[in-house]
Protein backbone atom coordinates (compact mmCIF):
# COMPACT_ATOMS: atom_id res chain seq x y z
CA UNK A 1 0.00 0.00 0.00
CA UNK A 2 1.32 3.40 -1.01
CA UNK A 3 1.83 6.21 1.46
CA UNK A 4 0.42 9.64 0.63
CA UNK A 5 3.14 11.39 -1.32
CA UNK A 6 2.32 14.67 0.41
CA UNK A 7 2.19 14.87 4.21
CA UNK A 8 1.12 18.14 5.76
CA UNK A 9 1.64 19.07 9.40
CA UNK A 10 -1.69 18.58 11.16
CA UNK A 11 -1.58 22.10 12.61
CA UNK A 12 -1.16 23.53 9.10
CA UNK A 13 -4.15 21.56 7.82
CA UNK A 14 -6.40 22.62 10.69
CA UNK A 15 -5.36 26.26 10.34
CA UNK A 16 -6.19 26.04 6.65
CA UNK A 17 -9.51 24.41 7.43
CA UNK A 18 -10.41 27.26 9.77
CA UNK A 19 -10.25 29.74 6.91
CA UNK A 20 -11.73 27.33 4.36
CA UNK A 21 -8.52 26.93 2.37
CA UNK A 22 -7.05 23.44 2.54
CA UNK A 23 -3.64 23.10 0.83
CA UNK A 24 -3.64 20.91 -2.25
CA UNK A 25 -2.97 17.25 -1.56
CA UNK A 26 -1.43 14.87 -4.09
CA UNK A 27 -4.35 13.17 -5.85
CA UNK A 28 -2.65 10.25 -7.56
CA UNK A 29 -3.42 6.83 -6.12
CA UNK A 30 -3.48 3.26 -7.29
CA UNK A 31 -6.69 1.31 -7.76
CA UNK A 32 -8.16 0.10 -4.47
CA UNK A 33 -5.15 1.40 -2.56
CA UNK A 34 -5.30 2.31 1.10
CA UNK A 35 -2.96 4.53 3.07
CA UNK A 36 -2.00 3.12 6.49
CA UNK A 37 -1.95 5.60 9.34
CA UNK A 38 1.56 6.59 10.40
CA UNK A 39 2.02 4.85 13.73
CA UNK A 40 4.41 2.48 15.42
CA UNK A 41 3.46 -0.45 17.59
CA UNK A 42 -0.06 -0.59 16.17
CA UNK A 43 -2.46 -2.88 18.00
CA UNK A 44 -3.98 -6.03 16.52
CA UNK A 45 -7.27 -4.44 15.44
CA UNK A 46 -7.64 -3.19 11.87
CA UNK A 47 -9.76 -0.19 10.86
CA UNK A 48 -10.81 0.81 7.33
CA UNK A 49 -12.01 4.31 6.45
CA UNK A 50 -13.84 4.23 3.12
CA UNK A 51 -14.39 6.80 0.37
CA UNK A 52 -11.75 9.31 1.47
CA UNK A 53 -11.70 10.59 -2.11
CA UNK A 54 -10.19 13.96 -1.24
CA UNK A 55 -7.44 12.45 0.95
CA UNK A 56 -8.15 14.69 3.92
CA UNK A 57 -9.66 12.40 6.55
CA UNK A 58 -6.30 11.25 7.89
CA UNK A 59 -5.31 14.85 8.56
CA UNK A 60 -8.44 16.43 10.01
CA UNK A 61 -8.70 14.04 12.97
CA UNK A 62 -5.94 12.84 15.31
CA UNK A 63 -5.91 9.15 14.40
CA UNK A 64 -2.61 8.72 16.26
CA UNK A 65 -4.65 8.22 19.45
CA UNK A 66 -5.25 4.69 18.15
CA UNK A 67 -1.61 3.86 17.51
CA UNK A 68 -1.33 1.39 20.41
CA UNK A 69 -4.74 -0.14 19.79
CA UNK A 70 -5.29 -0.43 16.05
CA UNK A 71 -3.97 0.28 12.58
CA UNK A 72 -6.02 2.46 10.22
CA UNK A 73 -6.23 2.24 6.42
CA UNK A 74 -7.74 5.07 4.37
CA UNK A 75 -9.32 4.08 1.06
CA UNK A 76 -9.15 6.88 -1.50
CA UNK A 77 -11.27 5.33 -4.23
CA UNK A 78 -14.88 4.21 -4.15
CA UNK A 79 -15.30 0.43 -4.45
CA UNK A 80 -18.52 -0.24 -6.34
CA UNK A 81 -18.06 -3.94 -7.08
CA UNK A 82 -19.55 -5.89 -4.17
CA UNK A 83 -17.26 -8.89 -4.60
CA UNK A 84 -14.18 -6.66 -4.56
CA UNK A 85 -15.57 -4.71 -1.61
CA UNK A 86 -16.17 -7.76 0.58
CA UNK A 87 -12.82 -9.27 -0.33
CA UNK A 88 -11.02 -6.01 0.49
CA UNK A 89 -12.85 -5.45 3.78
CA UNK A 90 -12.86 -9.01 5.11
CA UNK A 91 -9.77 -8.49 7.36
CA UNK A 92 -11.18 -5.44 9.18
CA UNK A 93 -12.65 -5.28 12.68
CA UNK A 94 -13.95 -1.70 12.36
CA UNK A 95 -15.15 0.13 9.25
CA UNK A 96 -15.99 3.83 8.87
CA UNK A 97 -18.29 4.59 5.96
CA UNK A 98 -19.08 7.92 4.31
CA UNK A 99 -22.83 8.29 4.76
CA UNK A 100 -24.64 6.68 1.76
CA UNK A 101 -21.63 6.28 -0.52
CA UNK A 102 -21.10 2.55 0.08
CA UNK A 103 -24.23 0.51 0.88
CA UNK A 104 -23.96 -2.30 3.42
CA UNK A 105 -26.79 -4.73 2.59
CA UNK A 106 -26.97 -8.20 4.11
CA UNK A 107 -25.01 -9.60 1.16
CA UNK A 108 -22.02 -7.45 2.16
CA UNK A 109 -22.27 -7.67 5.94
CA UNK A 110 -22.62 -11.46 5.89
CA UNK A 111 -19.23 -11.72 4.19
CA UNK A 112 -17.45 -9.69 6.88
CA UNK A 113 -17.08 -12.15 9.77
CA UNK A 114 -14.49 -10.05 11.64
CA UNK A 115 -16.54 -6.85 11.64
CA UNK A 116 -17.33 -5.65 15.15
CA UNK A 117 -18.08 -1.92 14.70
CA UNK A 118 -19.54 0.00 11.77
CA UNK A 119 -19.43 3.80 11.98
CA UNK A 120 -21.62 5.65 9.48
CA UNK A 121 -21.18 9.41 9.22
CA UNK A 122 -23.87 12.13 9.37
CA UNK A 123 -26.46 9.94 11.07
CA UNK A 124 -26.96 7.84 7.95
CA UNK A 125 -28.08 4.25 8.47
CA UNK A 126 -30.80 3.58 5.89
CA UNK A 127 -28.24 1.99 3.56
CA UNK A 128 -27.22 -0.56 6.21
CA UNK A 129 -29.09 -3.82 6.80
CA UNK A 130 -29.47 -3.32 10.53
CA UNK A 131 -31.12 -6.70 11.03
CA UNK A 132 -28.14 -8.50 9.53
CA UNK A 133 -25.78 -6.38 11.62
CA UNK A 134 -27.73 -7.35 14.74
CA UNK A 135 -27.59 -11.00 13.71
CA UNK A 136 -23.78 -10.78 13.58
CA UNK A 137 -23.61 -8.77 16.82
CA UNK A 138 -22.12 -5.74 15.02
CA UNK A 139 -22.33 -2.41 16.83
CA UNK A 140 -23.39 0.52 14.65
CA UNK A 141 -22.63 4.14 15.54
CA UNK A 142 -23.14 7.39 13.68
CA UNK A 143 -22.00 11.00 13.88
CA UNK A 144 -23.81 14.31 13.73
CA UNK A 145 -24.37 15.93 10.34
CA UNK A 146 -21.83 18.62 11.19
CA UNK A 147 -22.41 22.33 10.60
CA UNK A 148 -25.31 22.83 8.18
CA UNK A 149 -24.80 26.45 7.16
CA UNK A 150 -22.98 27.34 3.97
CA UNK A 151 -22.77 23.93 2.37
CA UNK A 152 -25.35 23.05 -0.30
CA UNK A 153 -26.85 26.52 -0.64
CA UNK A 154 -23.47 28.10 -1.39
CA UNK A 155 -22.74 25.53 -4.07
CA UNK A 156 -26.19 25.91 -5.61
CA UNK A 157 -25.78 29.65 -5.94
CA UNK A 158 -22.19 29.28 -7.15
CA UNK A 159 -23.52 27.11 -9.99
CA UNK A 160 -26.17 29.73 -10.78
CA UNK A 161 -23.54 32.48 -10.99
CA UNK A 162 -21.24 30.29 -13.06
CA UNK A 163 -24.01 29.40 -15.51
CA UNK A 164 -24.98 33.05 -15.89
CA UNK A 165 -21.46 34.41 -16.36
CA UNK A 166 -20.09 31.22 -17.99
CA UNK A 167 -17.02 31.50 -15.76
CA UNK A 168 -15.84 27.91 -16.02
CA UNK A 169 -16.19 27.89 -19.80
CA UNK A 170 -14.40 31.24 -20.15
CA UNK A 171 -11.60 29.87 -17.98
CA UNK A 172 -11.26 26.81 -20.22
CA UNK A 173 -11.35 29.04 -23.32
CA UNK A 174 -8.59 31.25 -21.94
CA UNK A 175 -6.37 28.27 -21.16
CA UNK A 176 -6.85 27.03 -24.73
CA UNK A 177 -5.91 30.40 -26.24
CA UNK A 178 -9.40 31.75 -26.98
CA UNK A 179 -10.73 35.23 -26.16
CA UNK A 180 -14.38 36.25 -25.55
CA UNK A 181 -15.66 33.12 -27.27
CA UNK A 182 -19.15 33.09 -25.71
CA UNK A 183 -21.73 35.51 -24.27
CA UNK A 184 -22.73 35.68 -20.62
CA UNK A 185 -25.62 37.20 -18.65
CA UNK A 186 -26.22 39.24 -15.52
CA UNK A 187 -28.39 37.94 -12.71
CA UNK A 188 -30.06 41.28 -12.05
CA UNK A 189 -33.77 41.09 -12.83
CA UNK A 190 -33.74 37.35 -13.50
CA UNK A 191 -36.14 34.89 -11.85
CA UNK A 192 -35.01 31.89 -9.83
CA UNK A 193 -37.54 29.09 -9.37
CA UNK A 194 -37.03 26.91 -6.32
CA UNK A 195 -38.45 23.40 -6.37
CA UNK A 196 -38.54 22.96 -2.61
CA UNK A 197 -38.36 25.80 -0.10
CA UNK A 198 -37.06 24.19 3.05
CA UNK A 199 -34.03 25.24 5.08
CA UNK A 200 -31.61 25.16 2.14
CA UNK A 201 -34.00 26.72 -0.37
CA UNK A 202 -34.73 29.62 2.00
CA UNK A 203 -31.00 30.29 2.32
CA UNK A 204 -30.65 30.36 -1.45
CA UNK A 205 -33.40 32.99 -1.50
CA UNK A 206 -31.26 35.15 0.81
CA UNK A 207 -28.35 34.93 -1.63
CA UNK A 208 -30.50 36.25 -4.49
CA UNK A 209 -31.36 39.54 -2.79
CA UNK A 210 -28.07 41.42 -3.32
CA UNK A 211 -28.23 40.40 -6.99
CA UNK A 212 -31.67 41.90 -7.57
CA UNK A 213 -33.27 38.60 -8.49
CA UNK A 214 -36.89 37.57 -8.11
CA UNK A 215 -37.75 34.15 -6.66
CA UNK A 216 -40.77 31.89 -6.93
CA UNK A 217 -41.19 28.53 -5.20
CA UNK A 218 -43.18 25.34 -5.33
CA UNK A 219 -43.40 22.05 -3.47
CA UNK A 220 -46.22 19.61 -2.92
CA UNK A 221 -47.15 20.96 0.50
CA UNK A 222 -45.90 24.54 0.25
CA UNK A 223 -48.45 27.15 1.34
CA UNK A 224 -48.56 30.83 0.52
CA UNK A 225 -47.71 31.64 4.13
CA UNK A 226 -44.71 29.29 4.25
CA UNK A 227 -43.41 30.67 0.96
CA UNK A 228 -43.66 34.20 2.27
CA UNK A 229 -41.88 33.20 5.47
CA UNK A 230 -39.11 31.75 3.28
CA UNK A 231 -38.78 35.05 1.44
CA UNK A 232 -40.40 33.90 -1.79
CA UNK A 233 -43.75 33.61 -3.58
CA UNK A 234 -45.61 30.35 -4.09
CA UNK A 235 -46.70 29.48 -7.62
CA UNK A 236 -47.84 26.30 -9.35
CA UNK A 237 -45.06 24.16 -10.77
CA UNK A 238 -46.02 24.82 -14.40
CA UNK A 239 -45.90 28.58 -13.75
CA UNK A 240 -42.57 28.33 -11.96
CA UNK A 241 -41.07 26.48 -14.93
CA UNK A 242 -42.51 28.95 -17.44
CA UNK A 243 -41.34 32.05 -15.54
CA UNK A 244 -37.90 31.07 -14.30
CA UNK A 245 -34.53 31.81 -15.84
CA UNK A 246 -32.96 29.36 -13.39
CA UNK A 247 -34.68 26.36 -11.81
CA UNK A 248 -32.99 24.90 -8.72
CA UNK A 249 -34.01 21.66 -6.97
CA UNK A 250 -34.02 21.51 -3.16
CA UNK A 251 -36.14 18.46 -2.44
CA UNK A 252 -35.60 15.46 -0.19
CA UNK A 253 -35.45 12.17 -2.06
CA UNK A 254 -38.28 9.79 -1.23
CA UNK A 255 -40.38 7.34 -3.16
CA UNK A 256 -42.83 10.20 -3.76
CA UNK A 257 -40.19 12.55 -5.16
CA UNK A 258 -38.23 9.97 -7.18
CA UNK A 259 -38.56 10.97 -10.85
CA UNK A 260 -40.43 14.14 -9.85
CA UNK A 261 -38.96 16.20 -12.70
CA UNK A 262 -39.56 14.66 -16.11
CA UNK A 263 -39.63 15.44 -19.82
CA UNK A 264 -42.87 17.43 -19.66
CA UNK A 265 -41.32 19.75 -17.10
CA UNK A 266 -38.26 20.49 -19.21
CA UNK A 267 -40.63 21.20 -22.11
CA UNK A 268 -42.32 23.88 -19.97
CA UNK A 269 -39.05 25.73 -19.25
CA UNK A 270 -37.74 28.63 -21.28
CA UNK A 271 -35.22 27.57 -23.95
CA UNK A 272 -32.87 30.15 -22.36
CA UNK A 273 -33.27 28.74 -18.83
CA UNK A 274 -30.82 26.70 -16.77
CA UNK A 275 -31.55 23.73 -14.52
CA UNK A 276 -29.61 23.21 -11.25
CA UNK A 277 -29.68 20.11 -9.05
CA UNK A 278 -27.67 19.94 -5.81
CA UNK A 279 -30.19 17.74 -3.99
CA UNK A 280 -30.31 14.12 -5.21
CA UNK A 281 -29.92 12.79 -8.74
CA UNK A 282 -32.93 10.43 -8.83
CA UNK A 283 -35.35 13.31 -8.15
CA UNK A 284 -34.89 14.02 -11.84
CA UNK A 285 -35.47 11.50 -14.62
CA UNK A 286 -31.91 11.49 -15.88
CA UNK A 287 -32.70 10.26 -19.41
CA UNK A 288 -35.22 13.10 -19.84
CA UNK A 289 -32.68 15.69 -18.67
CA UNK A 290 -30.07 14.31 -21.04
CA UNK A 291 -32.53 14.53 -23.94
CA UNK A 292 -33.50 18.11 -23.04
CA UNK A 293 -29.83 19.15 -22.94
CA UNK A 294 -28.84 17.32 -26.11
CA UNK A 295 -31.77 18.76 -28.03
CA UNK A 296 -31.13 22.26 -26.57
CA UNK A 297 -34.67 22.48 -25.20
CA UNK A 298 -33.06 24.29 -22.24
CA UNK A 299 -29.87 26.36 -22.24
CA UNK A 300 -27.91 24.15 -19.88
CA UNK A 301 -27.57 22.64 -16.43
CA UNK A 302 -25.43 22.78 -13.29
CA UNK A 303 -25.33 19.37 -11.62
CA UNK A 304 -23.71 18.15 -8.40
CA UNK A 305 -25.69 14.92 -7.96
CA UNK A 306 -26.35 11.95 -10.22
CA UNK A 307 -28.15 8.62 -10.44
CA UNK A 308 -24.87 6.72 -10.39
CA UNK A 309 -22.05 8.08 -8.24
CA UNK A 310 -19.18 8.44 -8.87
CA UNK A 311 -20.36 9.54 -12.31
CA UNK A 312 -19.12 7.00 -14.90
CA UNK A 313 -16.26 8.24 -17.06
CA UNK A 314 -18.23 7.65 -20.28
CA UNK A 315 -21.45 9.28 -19.05
CA UNK A 316 -23.12 11.64 -21.60
CA UNK A 317 -23.01 14.58 -19.16
CA UNK A 318 -19.21 14.59 -19.35
CA UNK A 319 -19.19 15.34 -23.08
CA UNK A 320 -21.85 18.09 -23.12
CA UNK A 321 -20.72 21.68 -23.65
CA UNK A 322 -23.79 23.08 -21.87
CA UNK A 323 -23.43 21.19 -18.59
CA UNK A 324 -21.48 22.37 -15.56
CA UNK A 325 -20.49 19.43 -13.35
CA UNK A 326 -19.26 19.09 -9.78
CA UNK A 327 -18.63 15.74 -8.01
CA UNK A 328 -21.27 15.80 -5.24
CA UNK A 329 -19.43 18.42 -3.19
CA UNK A 330 -22.47 20.16 -1.75
CA UNK A 331 -21.90 18.88 1.75
CA UNK A 332 -18.27 17.65 2.20
CA UNK A 333 -16.55 20.92 3.07
CA UNK A 334 -13.42 20.82 5.20
CA UNK A 335 -15.32 22.49 8.04
CA UNK A 336 -18.04 19.86 7.99
CA UNK A 337 -15.77 16.88 7.43
CA UNK A 338 -13.58 17.94 10.34
CA UNK A 339 -16.51 17.72 12.75
CA UNK A 340 -17.83 14.48 11.26
CA UNK A 341 -14.59 12.52 11.32
CA UNK A 342 -13.53 13.73 14.74
CA UNK A 343 -16.84 12.35 15.97
CA UNK A 344 -16.25 9.10 14.04
CA UNK A 345 -12.94 8.78 15.86
CA UNK A 346 -14.71 9.48 19.16
CA UNK A 347 -17.12 6.65 18.33
CA UNK A 348 -14.23 4.25 17.80
CA UNK A 349 -12.41 5.24 21.00
CA UNK A 350 -15.62 5.00 23.03
CA UNK A 351 -16.33 1.55 21.60
CA UNK A 352 -12.81 0.34 22.39
CA UNK A 353 -13.25 1.69 25.92
CA UNK A 354 -16.40 -0.39 26.27
CA UNK A 355 -18.70 2.64 26.36
CA UNK A 356 -20.10 3.03 22.81
CA UNK A 357 -21.82 6.31 21.93
CA UNK A 358 -24.24 7.51 19.20
CA UNK A 359 -25.62 4.01 18.84
CA UNK A 360 -28.08 3.08 16.11
CA UNK A 361 -30.80 0.89 17.58
CA UNK A 362 -31.55 -2.37 15.75
CA UNK A 363 -34.83 -2.23 13.77
CA UNK A 364 -37.99 -4.14 14.47
CA UNK A 365 -38.17 -4.88 10.75
CA UNK A 366 -35.38 -5.97 8.43
CA UNK A 367 -34.66 -2.73 6.62
CA UNK A 368 -35.39 0.98 6.37
CA UNK A 369 -36.34 3.33 3.57
CA UNK A 370 -33.77 5.41 1.76
CA UNK A 371 -32.74 8.56 3.62
CA UNK A 372 -31.98 12.10 2.55
CA UNK A 373 -28.92 13.31 0.65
Amino acid sequence: MDQMSTRLPRRQVLQAAAVGCLPMIESACTTLSATPVSSSGAGPLRIAVLDDNMKIVEQIADWSVLKDRASVDFYHEHISDEAVLTRQLAPYDIIVIERYRTPFPASVISKLPKLKLLVSTTGASAHIDLAQAKKQNITICTTSAGPEEGNVEELAFALIIDLARQTSWHNADMHSGKWQARPSHTLYGKTLGLIGLGRIGARVVEFTKPFGMKTVAWSTNLTDEAAKAGGSTRVELKDLLAQSDFVSVHYVLSERSRGLIRAEHFAQMKPTAYFINTSRGPIVREADLIAALQQKRIAGAGLDVFDDEPLPVNHPFRSMDNVLLTPHIGYPTVERMTVIYREALEDIVAYLDGKPIRLVKPPKSSSAEEGPA
